[in-house]
């Protein structure tokens, strides 16, 4: 615990000095001292108009979608008792996927795709859930192979948007809201996108030994007096939701919720009470980085999605040597 009180403030003094950083970086550079004066109010017109409308809503949004999908990951890895689980398990990225691109078909952008990749999280997940009730209720194995063949599902549905897309218009849009981006990003996403993501964070930020308990086996826990299937549902709704949140906003964020739950363990150690909040705030510091590196690495933009996995890959080969080693 004495621990914990100590890297918790440091990850948050970090976080606020990276995004310090973020909002100064860039091809318009700002001095700390005049991004203070534009928060405060003050300062030149153009510095206000770069800090208030280009670059604070998105760095907003690239913390949330961060500890959004940090959280979501760690949950996941919980319920499923798998330290290798991601968000994406029950099929939430590829129904994502399905939802947008249907909504680029029939016309829609902006708000509209937003809403159809939220739809379509929740009907992957949905999909999930109906076919692990088929196969034998809520069981971890059933719960899995219901994820597994909603996301078969989802992603042919993905492949035939595709291949009914128009090549010179729709496909392309499809394409580059699949690399995930927060180029679209502004105020009016983050004034609905906050208290939805407040709505999912606090009840699993809350649940840290309930989480704590669903990670032993489901006999384990009766005998706690936890109802472990009614509480893992309740878990993967949140987190699904959270999943889903994120992607509708930002497109496919890969490896943030498979890789930051597994540093905060290594901080702080495993106790979910502990772990989560410090994986939201290391996901967030994590994706202001990746944001602010997609925006100004190259004269044009990168997508966000193509960075995470690229780093996100190599990352990963880091976390398998360090499970390997506590295997061993």
């Amino acid at each position: 615990m004495a621990r914990y009180r100590f890297v918790l403030p440091v990850a948050l003094s970090v976080l606020l000095l990276v995004m310090l950083g973020a909002l100064g970086t860039g091809r318009y550079a700002i001095a700390p001292v005049h991004i203070v004066q534009a928060l405060a109010g003050g300062g030149d017109a153009t510095t206000h108009v770069v800090v208030w409308q280009a670059r604070l809503p998105r760095l907003l949004a690239a913390a949330m979608i961060g500890a959004g999908l940090a959280v979501s990951g760690a949950t996941y890895q919980a319920v499923f008792r798998n330290p290798l689980v991601a968000p994406d398990l029950l099929g939430v990225l590829s129904g994502a996927a399905f939802g947008a691109a249907s909504a680029i078909l029939l016309g829609a952008s902006g708000a509209g795709v937003q809403a159809g990749a939220f739809g379509g999280g929740i009907l992957a997940m949905a999909t999930g859930l109906g076919v692990a009730r088929l196969l034998g209720g809520g069981g971890l194995l059933a719960l899995v192979l219901g994820g597994l063949i909603a996301n078969a599902i989802f992603t042919a549905l993905v492949s035939l948007m595709k291949y009914v897309a128009d090549p010179q218009d729709q496909l392309p849009a499809i394409v580059y809201w699949l690399l995930g981006s927060l180029a679209q990003v502004g105020w009016g996403q983050i004034v609905w996108l906050t208290p939805a993501l407040v709505l999912a964070l606090v009840p699993l930020l809350a649940a840290g030994r309930i989480m704590d308990v669903l990670s032993l086996d489901d006999d384990e826990a009766r005998s706690l007096g936890v109802p472990a299937r009614t509480w893992r549902l309740a878990a993967i709704g949140f987190a699904t939701f959270l999943a889903a949140l994120t992607v509708s906003v930002a497109g496919i964020i890969g490896w943030v919720g498979l890789l930051t739950p597994h540093l905060a363990r290594l901080l702080v150690g495993a106790p979910h009470r502990r772990m989560v909040p410090l994986s939201a705030v290391l996901g967030a510091v994590g994706v202001v980085l990746a944001d602010t590196v997609a925006r100004t690495l190259t004269p044009g933009e990168i997508p966000l999605g193509m960075l995470t996995e690229l780093f996100g890959a190599v990352a990963f080969v880091l976390v398998l040597r360090r499970l390997r080693q506590d295997v061993a």
